[in-house]
């Protein structure tokens, strides 16, 4: 009871994933940091959020400057224990189908890239220092998208978290010196507010044969950030139900 409070910013942390992480580290104790580009919403139950949470728009490489800088002044111990990279756009179009490689417009890519691949690398150096402090761990969100060609996720999208992973490894090799672990998540058919329309039929032939919660994702990510993967770095846990055996 006497160790001092762990701290995690999480990206990405409005609904969904996000949403369920938030409360599976709060309810270990953990104060969160919360990111994402809408402001913190008044009808929110969650008492520590408005002081707790940064709005910022990771399309921005300069906003993420900024929202860096805020969260280096809010770690006033200089210890940051957890960065979970959660954040991801994957755009549709105006009948929801997906964007493929000959559809994305080059805005759509820049985008979807600035937010789903290279925010991750300015948050990470950004709050090197305080990680290292910490020795604490990084978690970036990949996907199923991101090691087959998927139905509904964009190409962008899909191409976007296949960096990821590989990301994942190279910040392994790049933090691991620093006492820093850096591993990866690759989410399948999570039952959330944005499944396409479609998804029941993917879910039939699936091993477990249901969509997964986002709370079983949540504890993954948990196990990643605290002592019990203390020699696991460079790793993609997938989390689909056996969608690929």
């Amino acid at each position: 009871m006497d160790e001092p409070r762990k701290t995690l910013i999480l990206t990405g942390a409005s609904r969904g994933i996000g949403h369920a992480t938030v409360k599976r580290f709060s309810s270990a104790g953990w104060r969160v940091i919360t990111c994402s580009r809408h402001a913190f919403p008044e009808n929110c139950p969650w008492a520590a959020g408005p002081e707790d949470h940064i709005q910022v728009d990771l399309a921005d490489p300069n906003d993420t400057e900024r929202a860096v800088k805020d969260m280096r002044e809010r770690l006033t111990d200089g210890k940051l224990h957890a960065l979970v990279n959660n954040a991801g756009i994957s755009p549709k179009g105006s009948k929801g189908e997906r964007f493929n490689t000959l559809t994305a417009s080059m805005e759509t890519w820049r985008k979807v890239f600035e937010v789903n691949f290279f925010s991750t690398i300015w948050l990470a150096r950004g709050l090197v220092d305080e990680l290292a402090a910490a020795q604490g761990a990084i978690v970036n969100v990949t996907s199923i998208a991101g090691s087959r060609v998927h139905p509904f996720a964009g190409s962008a999208y899909a191409t976007s978290k296949a960096a990821l992973a590989a990301l994942t490894r190279e910040m392994a090799s790049d933090f691991g010196p620093l006492g820093v672990r850096v591993n990866a998540i690759a989410p399948g058919e999570i039952d959330t507010a944005i499944l396409s329309p479609g998804t029941e039929q993917i879910v039939e032939h699936l091993p477990l044969r249901r969509l997964g919660r986002t709370e079983e994702v949540a504890k993954a990510i948990y196990y990643l950030c605290t002592d019990q993967s203390s020699y696991v770095t460079g790793a993609e846990l997938h989390i689909n139900g056996g969608q690929h055996v």
